[in-house]
């Protein structure tokens, strides 16, 4: 990692040094002939030119930089979970009337890891379950529940028969709270507003949420909320419906992972991924800072440097190989539908054989998106993409809400 920190910074430098170095052999002598004595008069020669080798060197110097940071795996978890970036500063997230939610809608509470430290948590009731026991609620105590099984939300959950729970699995960066998540929380239960509640919490090092993000940690906190909703809130399987976001998607996949293989196989209602990705890898080579800049497009283009980089990232992520056993770009939805697909065919299928076969099932929405169902014996794998809306904003779309109906009436 050092040695990647320092050829970055050589290249840096050189490309500076370059830069400079062209300007400096600009130096001109506005005489002909001169002689030992005489006063001369020199000028700067700078035209536009040099102005952009300048620039282009400056700029080429910093992205070189930035690659040796990159490879520090402290600066790497950084722009990976972007958890220092919480987005709602000055806000209390144990008052959530602030994120528009009724009084007592939402309880906040803590979870505690199975690799230990506490994860900050919000179970949001539905709507119309919300209006029926409305006073009952008003009386309840508000803000930060330390005992949430005392807490009426809690209860209404826990002893109803036909409670849905949403677990909620967040992208990178913010909190419970921010952006468009709020907005993602009502759509999720909007299908069916007096029965489908929402759980969402903070990975580590995320918002109130103890400790330092890793790959293996972000698992091991996402299983613990997972056994909570099964043995604390006593939720069967059947009756869970894991949503997930981005980062969410690739951590949606593991926990999946983790409970199909053991000795008694658990498989949830549903799994809907948002924006997901095929791996850390692959994202980084598409990646678009805000849509339009690309992080490490440049480099991907030059295969031996890409792969020599490409051995420090710490955290891959790997939702490819987990699902077969505006800034992300739309395109690692196929992929990763293939992925899937693939795993359930005997004999497998090659990524043209099935663009081949969608081309031929696929149904158009128009200004909507396109839809792809794939029946296997085990359940429907459905791909859809939407032809507008960005990274977050969908979360917040009708079709949040009928994947998760959709689900409910499969099983």
């Amino acid at each position: 990692m050092r040695n990647a920190a320092a050829y970055a910074g050589l290249l840096a430098a050189t490309f500076a040094s370059l830069a400079q170095a062209m300007v400096n052999l600009t130096i001109l002598s506005s005489v002909d002939d001169v002689r030992f004595g005489d006063h001369v008069l020199v000028e700067w020669a700078t035209d536009m030119t040099y102005d952009i080798l300048i620039a282009t060197g400056s700029i080429l110097g910093l992205y070189s930089a930035l690659l040796g940071l990159l490879t520090i795996p402290w600066f790497q978890a950084h722009v990976v979970y972007l958890h220092a970036i919480q987005m709602t500063w000055g806000k209390d997230l144990n008052v959530p009337e602030i994120f528009g939610f009724l009084h007592n809608q939402v309880t906040p509470f803590n979870i505690k890891s199975a690799s230990g430290g506490d994860l900050y948590a919000w179970h949001v009731l539905p709507l119309e379950l919300y209006r029926q026991h409305e006073q009952k609620l008003l009386s309840q105590p508000s803000g930060f529940s330390s005992d949430i099984t005392s807490r009426l939300g809690f209860q209404l959950l826990r002893d109803d028969p036909e409670a849905i729970l949403v677990v909620h699995f967040h992208g990178a960066g913010g909190t419970v709270g921010s952006g468009y998540r709020c907005p993602n929380y009502r759509a999720l239960s909007a299908g069916r507003p007096d029965k489908i509640h929402v759980l969402t919490f903070d990975y580590r090092g995320f918002g109130r949420s103890s400790g330092t993000p890793s790959e293996s940690g972000l698992i091991f906190d996402a299983l613990s909320v997972v056994e909570w909703a099964l043995n604390v809130a006593k939720i069967p399987p059947s009756r869970i419906i894991i949503y997930s976001q981005s980062l969410g998607t690739a951590v949606n996949m593991a926990v999946a992972e983790h409970f199909a293989l053991q000795e008694s196989p658990i498989v949830f209602a549903g799994h809907v991924l948002t924006a997901p990705f095929v791996d850390v890898v692959t994202l980084v080579s598409t990646y678009r800072v805000a849509g339009t800049f690309p992080l490490l497009g440049p480099v991907a283009k030059v295969t031996i440097l890409f792969n020599y980089l490409r051995r420090y990232i710490k955290d891959t992520w790997s939702t490819k190989d987990r699902i077969a056993s505006y800034d992300i770009p739309w395109t690692h939805t196929p992929q990763l539908f293939w992925h899937a697909i693939n795993a359930t065919t005997p004999t497998g299928i090659s990524f043209e054989e099935l663009e081949q076969l969608k081309a031929k099932a696929r149904v158009d929405h128009g200004p909507a998106g396109s839809v792809i169902e794939w029946k296997t014996d085990h359940g429907i794998i459905r791909e859809e993409i939407l032809k507008y809306g960005l990274h977050d904003v969908i979360m917040a779309n009708p079709v949040v809400t009928l994947a998760v109906m959709r689900m409910l009436n499969s099983t």
